[in-house]
């Protein structure tokens, strides 16, 4: 079973309603997303892993937030400095390459209390030629939400 086919038995499973759009290759930036996607750029939602020393997490942010303030997310999960997880740890931790993290992760999450403004929010499957579309009450179905950024 592929990634996409695991993410979508467990939104199955969960009963989570949602729409797998398909594109051409990776969509790299929230501007581009929420250009070919016809939607707000607030509503794009790119996970991120993040790194504090040998320990793990994920963020996933609302595509409007600009630059994420490493040092009070770090200060929320009760680390003294988080740093971004490179590409290698990425691929070991999730299976998947930056740019197409799977809103479904299997790391602690913290999630951008900003992507609650929208019925729906979209981000990665854990494919680059797909984009996963469900509620951001969704995302605390599919995840172990940690904390909340403000």
């Amino acid at each position: 079973m592929n990634q996409l086919e695991q993410l979508e038995h467990v939104l199955q499973e969960k009963g989570v309603k949602y729409e797998i759009i398909k594109h051409e290759g990776p969509i790299k930036t929230a501007q581009e997303g929420a250009a070919f996607l016809g939607i707000e750029i607030g509503q794009t939602a790119p996970a991120l892993v993040l790194r504090a020393g040998n320990e793990y997490c994920a963020l996933i942010v609302s595509g409007d937030r600009g630059r994420v303030n490493l040092e009070e997310t770090a200060a929320l999960m009760g680390y003294d400095s988080l740093k971004m997880a490179s590409p290698k740890q990425v691929l070991q931790l999730t299976g998947q390459e930056v740019g197409s993290v799977s809103l479904m992760l299997p790391l602690p999450c913290i999630v951008d209390r900003k992507l609650f403004r929208y019925p729906f929010v979209y981000g990665g499957t854990g494919e680059p030629g797909s984009t996963l579309k469900i509620s951001p009450q969704a995302l605390e179905q599919l995840n172990e939400v940690v904390a909340y950024l403000d």
